[in-house]
């Protein structure tokens, strides 16, 4: 592990902001990439599964990107492919009525930076939610309106929801990101893959 990988590992600049929340949880960040990936993806924070396990999207929501992406857990889980920078890499908490408490600005504004540059030269890189695609994006716009020009930054970005089963409303309100994202995003990932 670089010196960069074991300070974010190490961080505990939220200790206690989590303290505080509903949860009450120690920081535990979740670091999982290298300066080899070739496709980037930006997310918003861990959840509580992954806070547990210590692994990205291992949960339902990492079932269905990965077969958004047409990927196996291999490939997904192979660092040295895909780089996994979330916009704060612990889980923030839940608030008093269970929901998930946004990424605290302080791990973007600390990490973010030097883990874009870490990463390098990627091919691809994945916007998932609006937290990383206001980030990267800048502007106003919302998901939908994003996810719906994504041929506007393709090939080399792709704006996408959170592939969460609290969107499968979103999903099914919305059958062209199926029909015409995800074919587009299948192809652009296979082609940087090999």
């Amino acid at each position: 592990m670089t010196a960069l990988l074991q300070d974010i590992a190490a961080c505990r600049l939220c200790a206690d902001r989590f303290a505080d929340t509903h949860t009450a949880h120690d920081p535990r960040p979740v670091v999982w990439f290298r300066d080899t990936a070739r496709i980037l993806i930006a997310s918003q924070a861990p959840g509580m599964r992954v806070h547990e396990a210590m692994t990205p999207f291992w949960d339902r929501s990492g079932d269905r990107l990965r077969d958004w992406l047409g990927i196996d857990k291999d490939t997904f889980y192979d660092r040295s492919r895909v780089a996994i920078v979330p916009m704060a890499f612990c889980f923030p908490g839940y608030d008093k009525n269970g929901s998930d408490l946004p990424p605290p600005r302080i791990c973007a504004a600390t990490w973010r930076d030097k883990a874009l540059q870490y990463v390098g030269q990627v091919k691809l890189t994945l916007l998932i939610g609006g937290y990383a695609q206001n980030w990267h994006l800048g502007g106003k716009m919302n998901v939908t309106e994003r996810c719906k020009r994504w041929a506007d930054y393709a090939p080399a970005v792709f704006p996408l929801p959170h592939p969460s089963w609290r969107n499968t409303g979103w999903l099914n309100k919305n059958p062209w990101f199926e029909q015409d994202v995800l074919p587009g995003l299948r192809a652009r990932v296979q082609e940087v893959l090999t």
